[in-house]
């Protein structure tokens, strides 16, 4: 089948890959010419693991290409893809769906026969009928279909998830969606993937129900942290204990410093403004934001509970991205740490494997070339995100090279009777 993607951000650069994997051929579609010029030349814009080498071989193959035009390859498409940002909307947190209508408006005028418009873009409820009104309203004679496709990858093992998901949910009003659809899919249906077929609006809402409750299962876990710490109990065996039950189940039960990334943070946010223009308030999604912010605020704090005043010293921070294997800063918890340690008087140096982007981002940062020169000379050592290469840390080297042997492990990567062992003052999170 062909495809055409719009959009060569995460969403649509992997699964235009893992499409072009599966067989099919795809044109991934983007207005931004120095992208497309990039990927052209065989340059990834974005950092998961797999996503190059996937890329150079489909490119190779003949089954993917990229274009900053999109009427050929929309014009011969079986079905469009609309995998284009829905970042929030500033001053209400409802999702932005400008650059979703764009496209949906350029697309109109491009179709030429029976096209099914995918939704690949995380959207509220409804915005596949405003779609639908949008290339109706332009082209009266169009034959086509919309259908909501949502993604559900995880920015570090996303080629694995499109390949291997639990399941692909595909929401459609119009049956004559259902074979091109499941055509796309095929390769998923051998391997036995559960294909959800739905209503269009109960597509929608499938995604903003999962990264919701997935959201709101982390901040469970970070509040029982705090309790755990209060009364003396240990959050990894508490979440261990709780997650044996079949019921409930152990991911997502990993204490830390609060969710961040493209997704939770907004989804949540554009979930709880959805169902209050509704007239059906979510509370149990309005806590977990406003519980998710404040913990973000105040992993600072410590910071200087085991460091004492951190004026005019040096703290060296591990990890900046909002989670190991990606470059994605979108709302990760360094965001709020980082400046609240300069704000108390604090000198930051930091490494993190792919922080190109932090490097923009995070101002005032002394970044160094690996872990050993971020510990180096440091009054305290500070783990945000917990990437492969913090677990297994030559300790002796750390204490040595730093000025103080405080770690303050956020991510709970260490044992706390190994690092006091080794005489390091050692603080984590939800034990003691």
């Amino acid at each position: 089948m062909r495809v055409a993607m719009i959009g060569t951000g995460y969403v649509g650069l992997v699964s235009g890959a893992c499409f072009a994997d599966f067989g099919h051929h795809v044109t991934c579609i983007d207005k931004d010419a120095s992208k497309i010029a990039r990927l052209k030349a065989g340059g990834i814009p974005i950092f998961e693991p797999g996503l190059d080498k996937l890329v150079e071989q489909n490119v190779r193959a003949g089954r993917l290409d990229f274009s900053t035009e999109a009427a050929e390859a929309v014009a011969g498409a079986d079905a469009v893809f609309i995998a284009v940002g829905t970042p929030s909307r500033r001053g209400d947190g409802h999702a932005d769906l400008s650059y979703v209508y764009a496209a949906a408006e350029e697309v109109a005028g491009l179709i030429d026969g029976f096209t099914v418009v995918v939704t690949k873009s995380t959207v509220p409820v409804g915005t596949g009928d405003e779609i639908e009104r949008i290339i109706r309203e332009k082209r009266p004679d169009a034959q086509f279909a919309v259908v909501s496709n949502p993604e559900f990858l995880r920015e570090g093992a996303a080629i694995e998830d499109f390949k291997r998901p639990d399941r692909v949910v595909v929401g459609m009003n119009d049956e004559r969606a259902r074979p091109v659809m499941s055509e796309l899919y095929r390769p998923l249906f051998l391997n036995e993937t559960p294909i959800l077929f739905t209503a269009r609006r109960t597509s929608e809402l499938i995604k903003y129900a999962a990264n919701a409750f997935l959201a709101m299962k982390i901040t469970f876990i970070n509040e029982m942290a705090d309790l755990c710490e209060a009364v003396g109990a240990d959050v990894q065996q508490v979440a261990r204990g709780i997650g044996l039950d079949k019921r409930i189940g152990g991911k997502f039960l990993n204490a830390g410093p609060g969710y961040g990334g493209s997704c939770f943070p907004k989804d949540t946010l554009a979930l709880v403004r959805t169902a209050v223009d509704a007239g059906s308030p979510v509370k149990l999604i309005e806590t977990t934001v406003a519980v998710n912010d404040a913990r973000k605020k105040a992993m600072a704090g410590k910071v200087t509970a085991a460091a004492g005043d951190l004026a005019g010293k040096t703290v060296g921070v591990l990890g900046l991205t909002f989670k190991p294997n990606t470059d994605d800063m979108r709302d990760a918890p360094a965001l709020d740490i980082v400046p609240a340690l300069k704000a108390m008087g604090a000198r930051v140096q930091a490494y993190d494997p792919e922080g190109h982007e932090a490097q923009q981002m995070l101002r005032d940062v002394d970044f160094k070339a690996d872990a050993y020169e971020a510990a180096a000379g440091a009054d305290v050592l500070v783990i945000i995100t917990e990437w492969d290469q913090f677990r297994a840390l030559d300790l002796d080297r750390v204490k040595l090279l730093m000025a103080k042997p405080v770690l303050v492990d956020l991510r709970n990567i260490y044992k706390p009777e190994d690092l006091r062992a080794r005489g390091f003052k050692y603080a984590s999170i939800g034990r003691e």
